[in-house]
């Protein structure tokens, strides 16, 4: 594992600064984040400067429009945009993190020169259609349907927590075209046109008031065979493709983002006076807790420098990003516990967005394989334990 950047990499790293320095000042102020079709305009309006700059896509390969770089450099993209609090890819993360990368594997030229273009240049939003009202982490019990007549798909079910779902204009989706087979064998991965007849979106409200998440209802939905990528019934492969790619580099900027939010209650300790004089700094066991959390940040930084240093060598890391996954999303937890602690009783509203941040990190170990399938997985890959039984 080599953690130094080369002279390279160092070149690319100082042209982002400079680039990131000249061009943020000028970003107009963010919607209010329940405009959706405002934080549309706003997202793929930074993803078109990115896409100008030759910085979209920036670990897509160059022969399908991206920078084709090096692991290593979308590590260095990741992380000097997340320093900067340059925007997110917001509205569009399924395409460009998701849907995206998947066609690029799995999807044929037609597909590739229809979408990926669009998606890079920011004129193509997706959502991801995967999740159930019964089917939520235990994916392969989906039930949402789709049956072959002549040349088209007739889709019928639900699907939940499908994200931007009502700025969309397509949506990767699994459907289940052979009801009698093995639960994992009989599932396909389409894609869906939001504007397709039978298509409804209902908005759902979270905990925190935020709106990004949708119910969609799927009412005799038509889907053109030559929608589907990969072949029929083997939409769980695909799938499993898909999750390669969120699971591998979907956390980074909230690694970033910990460390702020770590050294803004730091911050907050030590300006904050404490009964009987001094400041909550001076508690002992505060300072071990976040001395501790510190390192877990450095820890799970390391781990990522890893796991891209086995991505660089042609290995895919599959049991590194579990245990990265795991352990982040639960030190990112105890973060937002250590600030609610300190905020004491600003932690009663959702005004202080370290609050809202605290709220939001439920959802951590659920999105992404939850927590229990992250064990599960270096239960069984890592340490060769039996498969979890299968109960009927």
């Amino acid at each position: 594992m080599d953690l130094r950047l080369n002279d390279a990499e160092l070149a690319f790293r100082d042209r982002l600064r400079d680039w990131l320095a000249g061009v943020l000042p000028e970003l107009p102020p963010a919607p209010d984040r329940d405009d959706w079709p405002a934080r549309r305009r706003y997202d793929t309006a930074w993803q078109r400067r990115l896409f100008d700059a030759g910085y979209a896509g920036v670990d897509w390969p160059a022969e399908h429009g991206g920078l084709g770089a090096s692991p290593t450099e979308q590590l260095i993209f990741l992380e000097e945009t997340a320093r900067a609090r340059a925007p997110y890819v917001g509205a569009n993360f399924v395409g460009l993190l998701h849907a995206g990368p998947t066609l690029i594997v799995e999807g044929t030229d037609e597909q590739r020169a229809r979408h990926l273009p669009r998606i890079l240049r920011g004129e193509e939003v997706w959502c991801q259609g995967f999740s159930e009202p019964d089917a939520g982490s235990d994916l392969a019990s989906l039930r949402t349907s789709a049956v072959r007549d002549g040349d088209e798909y007739v889709i019928n079910g639900r699907k939940v927590w499908t994200s931007h779902a009502e700025v969309a204009d397509f949506c990767e989706l699994l459907v289940r075209t052979d009801p009698e087979a093995p639960r994992h064998k009989g599932i396909t991965w389409l894609i869906l046109p939001m504007d397709t007849p039978g298509v409804q979106v209902r908005p759902l409200r979270t905990v925190v008031g935020s709106s990004e998440f949708s119910e969609l209802i799927l009412d005799d939905v038509r889907v053109p065979a030559a929608n589907r990528v990969g072949e029929e019934n083997d939409g769980w492969r695909v799938a499993m493709v898909t999750f390669s790619f969120e699971r591998g580099t979907a956390f980074i900027g909230d690694v970033v983002e910990s460390g702020n939010i770590l050294r803004e209650t730091v911050a907050i300790a030590r300006a904050t006076p404490a009964r009987g004089g001094g400041t909550l700094w001076d508690d002992a066991a505060l300072r071990r807790d976040a001395g501790r959390l510190a390192a877990e940040v450095n820890g799970l930084w390391a781990l990522i420098r890893k796991n891209v240093s086995e991505a660089s060598a042609g290995m895919v890391p599959v049991q590194g990003a579990s245990v990265f996954k795991l352990r982040f999303t639960e030190s990112r937890q105890r973060i937002a516990d250590l600030a609610s602690h300190v905020l004491g009783r600003a932690a009663l509203t959702l005004e202080e967005h370290v609050v809202e941040d605290r709220v939001n990190t439920l959802s951590f170990t659920i999105a992404a394989g939850t927590s229990q399938i992250q064990r599960n997985i270096l239960a069984e890959r890592a340490l060769g334990l039996p498969k979890e039984p299968r109960w009927t």
